[in-house]
């Protein structure tokens, strides 16, 4: 394979799509996978979809995600400028270029002349409805128009795009790495504008000049853009250009299979579609991230890599670096997948089970520390209660979040379990447990209290399942959790007898 130059190349109208992160990642690893550079630039010729702020976001994102870029406009490379504003006045060159050439024209239509067209169209139910290589000869044009006056509305200065003249029967056909041959005819597609009334590019001309000039030997995006591979063939074939290799990659579907993942359904769903969290200008609302809803950067990765490539094995985990050993564009299907975001979690509940000791009473102390619970909370007492949280955590929150209780007295009592584990027979026994644990002499250690609570269960003859979660709903205020004795060792004996005093007086 010759070198290998690859681009990810976002436009700053808004936060980072996690359908985006994926492409990013896709590329980073194709590049490291075969030594290659991996660029990223930033599309922004559509100054009316301009946010600010964008641009930088994306390159958080990324970094957060440690997918950084060799050559970028944060850190220059030898193709500089990587915004494509900057790169403004090189594109006219070879749009005129195409002019010259035949293929492509001026077009000076007012909106009014080309809403006129549109209606006409409708109204004889054109099966293509679009300035195209029908239409245009009917518009006002450099293919229309006497040469003289072409002449004369240019140097006037009469407002006018340049459209690229696509040819009326023809096939433009090419190979896509994913999807094999892939053929279009000429007719259904219409004249794109490449060059727009304000000097700016269209992202047609501009992705396909810089993709030339930067040397982007393969072409990794979306599916979304699968229609649009055919006009950039077209444009490669007039500059008499080698082109890039292309591989599209399979949509990310909604959780129900229906449609490409929206930002409407992720909150429907209620999981994030951004890396980090967004100001939404629009609404005034920050939409969380994943990084703010407590994924871990390792799990995000892991996660996005195996939407639409697997390995060709059973392996599902899968550091960076395995990654980019195993990576390949010819494992990655055409079919749109499903965006499970259980899958997600389940990635992150094992990546946080692999955080050190360290790290996990960080969390758990932080997390405390914003309720202003667990001041005199002891490392050693910490690393107990992160054990003993450690299978029950999915988020870094959860560590203090699932073990308030052990801070806090419960101020009441899980109604639901309540209705099915709170009785007569329950509370009973919780009374007498109660009177065992007053007149207690013992080492008040989990192991002893384990065994003398099992102990006096079977003593009373009922079951396990009838009586343990009565007393857990008095010591937690929940049904469920760790182990009771570990709870009552952490908590004392006096809060123990005192909290199990307030469930007997409900």
């Amino acid at each position: 394979m010759n070198t290998v130059r690859v681009r990810f190349a976002p436009s700053p109208t808004g936060g980072l799509h996690i359908g985006g992160v994926r492409t990013a990642l896709y590329n980073y690893l194709f590049a490291k996978k075969h030594n290659g550079t991996f660029i990223i630039r930033t599309e922004d010729t559509d100054q009316t979809r301009f946010v600010k702020g964008a641009e930088s976001y994306i390159f958080d994102a990324l970094k957060w995600l440690g997918i950084t870029a060799d050559e970028s406009s944060e850190i220059g490379g030898k193709h500089a400028p990587y915004r494509q504003s900057e790169r403004k006045k090189m594109y006219k060159q070879y749009a005129e270029e195409l002019v010259e050439k035949d293929f492509a024209y001026y077009a000076f239509d007012t909106s009014e002349e080309l809403e006129e067209m549109r209606k006409r169209l409708e109204q004889a139910k054109s099966k293509n409805p679009s300035y195209n290589a029908i239409t245009r000869s009917t518009m006002r044009n450099s293919l229309t128009l006497p040469e003289d006056e072409v002449k004369t509305l240019l140097e006037n200065g009469t407002p006018y795009v340049i459209r690229l003249k696509m040819p009326r029967k023809d096939e433009i056909r090419f190979q896509d790495i994913i999807r094999g041959w892939v053929n279009v005819h000429t007719a259904t597609l219409d004249d794109k504008v490449i060059m727009k009334s304000d000097g700016m590019p269209t992202y047609h001309l501009a992705n396909v000049v810089d993709d030339h000039l930067m040397e982007i030997s393969h072409v990794i995006r979306g599916e979304e853009w699968l229609p649009s591979a055919p006009i950039h063939v077209f444009l490669y074939q007039c500059f008499g250009w080698e082109m890039p290799q292309f591989a599209h990659l399979p949509l990310l579907l909604n959780p129900d299979g229906q449609g490409k993942l929206s930002k409407r359904k992720a909150a429907e769903y209620g999981f994030p579609v951004f890396p980090l969290d967004w100001f939404e200008q629009e609404t005034s609302n920050i939409i969380q991230g994943f990084k703010e809803a407590g994924y871990l950067p390792e799990a995000v990765n892991n996660f996005l890599a195996l939407l639409g490539w697997n390995a060709g094995d059973h392996q599902e985990i899968f550091s960076m670096e395995e990654l980019i050993e195993k990576f390949s564009l010819e494992r990655v299907g055409k079919a749109g997948i499903k965006f499970d975001i259980n899958k997600a979690k389940w990635f992150n509940q094992h990546y946080l089970r692999q955080k050190s000791d360290k790290t996990l009473v960080d969390y758990l102390k932080n997390g405390l520390k914003t309720q202003n619970l667990g001041e005199n909370l002891s490392d050693e007492q910490a690393i107990i209660i992160c054990q003993m949280m450690k299978d029950r955590a999915t988020f870094p929150d959860d560590f203090w979040k699932e073990a308030i209780y052990l801070f806090k007295t419960p101020d009441a009592y899980n109604e639901q379990a309540m209705a099915k584990n709170w009785n007569e027979e329950s509370k009973n026994f919780v009374k007498s447990y109660l009177d065992f644990l007053k007149n207690y002499t013992g080492e008040w250690h989990h192991e002893p209290l384990k065994h003398d609570l099992h102990t006096l269960v079977e003593q009373s003859g009922l079951k396990m399942g009838k009586v343990m979660p009565a007393v857990r709903l008095g010591l937690s205020g929940v049904s469920a959790g760790p182990d009771l004795a570990m709870i009552m060792q952490i908590i004392g004996k006096e809060e123990s007898i005192k909290r199990l005093e307030s469930i007997i007086l409900v």
